[in-house]
């Protein structure tokens, strides 16, 4: 029995993640490229709310009940991408470090081996030809 219902809230989850649009954006936020987009995302989470009001509002002054399941699906939503936003940036922090880190011991095995890197800077002296000068 307990393994029916593992297998099947396993098959649910996965149907969510997969077709349902607020759990797509999440999924592409979660990428590198759309780590940057976690707190504009934020802002999404504004028209559920209102959506909330509005049902809750119609569900008060006599409308279906069926009103107060959308209002918990908006509210849900609209936390999910309220927290979103500042663990993308978390995560956002952390890549990011971790590329400052790697870039800098890649730098210093390259010097540790002898190579010794130049930088390309346009000569002051040759504006029209534009030529290139190597320095230390």
């Amino acid at each position: 029995m307990f393994g029916m219902i593992w297998v099947l809230s396993a098959r649910i989850r996965h149907f969510l993640s997969r077709y349902m649009p607020t759990n797509i954006l999440l999924a592409a936020l979660r990428t590198r490229r759309g780590l940057r987009w976690g707190v504009p995302a934020m802002l999404i989470a504004i028209p559920y709310l209102v959506a909330a009001l509005v049902c809750a509002g119609l569900a008060e002054r006599g409308g279906n009940g069926w009103l107060n399941i959308l209002v918990l699906l908006f509210v849900w939503n609209a936390l999910k991408f309220l927290v979103a936003g500042p663990v993308c940036l978390a995560r956002l922090v952390r890549v990011r470090v971790g590329e400052a880190r790697a870039r800098r011991s890649a730098r210093v095995r390259i010097l540790s081996e002898g190579v010794q890197l130049y930088r390309v800077v346009e000569s002051e002296q040759s504006a029209p030809g534009r030529s290139l000068e190597l320095t230390r």
